[in-house]
């Protein structure tokens, strides 16, 4: 393994040989100096031991190129430092990270608690028994927010569905068109109500299913779907395809019922 990190001159020498990748063929030491931060003698002393360890071969007078076991040298370099970033933004700053969840229960701060998705909201119970855990970074009281940070494990989460339902445009009979009873039992059964087009919010409205939001509907849908929700849609004619593409950009199941 090539730890580039491991001390400042292997750091210095991983950044001089990207410059010469950079700047190959014609190599200005002086150019080379002043981006890394040393002196033009400390550059050169530095191509010398490139060149010597077969990494950069010279051309001639301030000619230089990476050969090709320079460039494996560079990218298992590179991988070294692509790993080491993985392991800060997402073991270290991942888990220093904080996030507010909704307390089930009074929460102390200090407290391991056990983390859940809820009507797609986050939860936080005072437990450690969970699949995934945290430790909370504020005191709550049942139904507040709390703040929560050192998370371990996964989230128990299954992704809902969504179910489009059809209204016709206006032109063609609109919310007086459809069967109400249709809207009127997915609306009951699901867990959010989203319309798009005044003749869905029209048809929602007609069996006192005033929907969620009326606008951004696909959106709506689609990220309360990620969250593990049933979700009904009542779109008109001309929305449906709008509200189908982002589901299918999002990798949600849906499907789509003419009533």
């Amino acid at each position: 393994m090539v730890d580039v990190l491991d001390n400042k001159r292997a750091a210095t020498r991983f950044r001089i040989l990207v410059q010469i990748a950079e700047r190959q063929p014609a190599v200005s030491q002086g150019e080379i100096a002043e981006e890394v931060g040393v002196t033009s003698q400390a550059v050169s002393e530095y191509i010398r031991e490139l060149v010597d360890d077969d990494l950069v071969e010279k051309e001639g007078r301030s000619r230089y190129r990476v050969t090709p076991e320079g460039v494996d040298w560079l990218f298992r370099a590179a991988d070294d430092v692509r790993r080491f970033a993985d392991h800060v933004t997402g073991d270290v700053l991942g888990a220093m990270s904080e996030a507010a969840y909704i307390a089930t229960d009074a929460i102390e701060e200090g407290e391991t608690v056990t983390l859940s998705v809820q009507n797609g909201l986050l939860h936080a119970s005072p437990s450690d028994d969970g699949p995934a855990t945290g430790v909370a970074t504020t005191d709550a009281d049942a139904g507040t927010d709390v703040g929560v940070t050192s998370f371990e494990g996964v989230m128990d989460l299954s992704p809902g569905s969504v179910t489009v339902l059809q209204v016709p445009a206006v032109r063609s009979g609109g919310s007086e068109a459809v069967d109400s009873s249709v809207i009127a039992d997915h609306c009951e059964s699901s867990d959010l109500v989203v319309a798009a087009g005044v003749e869905a919010v029209v048809a929602c409205r007609q069996v006192d299913a005033d929907p969620t939001v009326a606008f951004a509907a696909a959106e709506v849908a689609s990220e309360g779907a990620e969250r593990g929700l049933e979700v009904t849609t009542v779109a008109t004619t001309d929305e449906v395809g709008r509200v189908t593409d982002t589901l299918r950009d999002s990798d949600i199941s849906y499907e789509v019922l003419e009533i």
